[in-house]
């Protein structure tokens, strides 16, 4: 079977969120070719030549470059999927974005519906694009790939007619990466790095309003008196409508007490996360909530959202709060950072446990399956 996959989420230097999944599942369906080989073909299209970092070419594991720029799926890809050769047996893409015409079955992954709970948090052409092409891709996919249990439930609510035909491939982590084994060297460069003196709590993402980072500065201005030796480190790149951010840690007089690092390296993120005594994904909806299991498997405490996919990827090894409830996510805080040594090994240990249940070659096997099951 000769299965063609849109590359270009991956193909970007700052990876986050989908493009970091994007990369992942290309990168272990490479690792992966003697268990698939001798039954496919993988022709992976780019508008631009791969990174260095992406998987080299292989007899069974080939790129096609398509050049060109905006609408780059409609003009470009979907009538190379028509004439082109060779021509793919399915296609997939894993992002909401598949070509709505081709003369071959075509699979696509879904992050998360979180836009129609909340369209406010995103730019009006954010959000129309997400909206409408999301469902004309579930409408003529063949089949969708949810990666989380929480979503899959959200799609099907959502549209009922995709029942069928939705399946979950949870994500992974690189366990080479992420570890207990990270040394005090390696987190002591990098605090020094971003200037940080004192112990500090941490939040990994892009800041978006989605990210509820707004509630998590308000829950940190009730936790600041009793830890005055305390930092909130927020680390990651600017999204959209993320200026009242700053705003607000100036007019609540926290600028001394908040780092922003600004877009976190990934070689850079190993370090930090295992330097912090908690870790923070206050998000008012997430599709998975990668960091999480990055957290746990470095031995860090988890205090995450009770919404969307978080509670079935943290499962019991952190605390789960309300993201509306500012006073309980500090009491959350507040919790972890006065827990005694017993109390504190313990959640290390449950979050250990969790994380052991999830892999990117698993995630990468799934959804192979799921395509060419199609």
């Amino acid at each position: 079977m000769i299965i063609g996959i849109d590359g270009n989420e991956a193909n970007i230097e700052r990876r986050v969120g989908v493009n970091k999944y994007a990369f992942e599942v290309l990168r272990n369906l490479a690792k992966l070719q003697g268990e698939w080989s001798s039954k496919h073909h993988l022709i992976v299209y780019l508008k631009d030549k791969p990174l260095p970092d992406m998987p080299k070419e292989t007899q069974n594991f080939k790129y096609k470059i398509i050049p060109g720029g905006g609408m780059w799926v409609l003009t470009r890809l979907m009538p190379d999927l028509f004439f082109g050769k060779p021509k793919p047996d399915v296609f997939f893409s894993p992002s909401h974005y598949i070509p709505p015409f081709a003369p071959m079955p075509r699979v696509f992954s879904i992050m998360d519906l979180g836009y129609l709970e909340s369209s406010g948090q995103f730019t009006k052409m954010v959000f129309w694009q997400l909206k409408w092409w999301s469902a004309i891709s579930i409408i003529v996919s063949k089949r969708i790939i949810a990666i989380s249990n929480a979503t899959k439930e959200d799609i099907v609510r959502h549209y009922p007619s995709a029942k069928g035909k939705t399946y979950v491939t949870t994500l992974g982590y690189d366990k080479e990466i992420f570890n207990t084994s990270i040394s005090d060297e390696d987190v002591r460069r990098i605090k020094k790095r971003h200037s940080i003196v004192t112990d500090y709590i941490l939040f990994v993402g892009t800041l978006k309003p989605s990210k509820n980072i707004e509630g998590l500065i308000d829950a940190f201005s009730k936790v600041a008196p009793d830890f005055p030796n305390i930092k909130l480190v927020i680390a990651g790149k600017k999204g959209w409508l993320y200026d009242t951010i700053f705003k607000k840690v100036e007019n609540m007089g926290l600028k001394d007490k908040i780092v922003f690092t600004d877009f976190l390296p990934d070689e850079d993120k190993p370090a930090l996360i295992k330097g912090a005594k908690v870790f923070l994904l206050p998000s008012f909806w997430e599709g998975f909530g990668l960091d999480i299991l990055s957290a746990m498997a470095c031995g860090v405490p988890v205090v995450a959202s009770n919404v969307g996919s978080l509670p079935e990827v943290m499962g019991d090894a952190g605390i789960a709060v309300d993201p509306k409830d500012t006073k309980a996510m500090a009491s959350a805080i507040k919790e972890v950072l006065s827990a005694d040594k017993s109390k504190y090994n313990s959640l290390v240990a449950k979050g250990l446990k969790q994380v052991s249940k999830f892999s990117w070659e698993e995630t990468a096997r799934e959804t192979l399956k799921v395509i060419t099951n199609s």
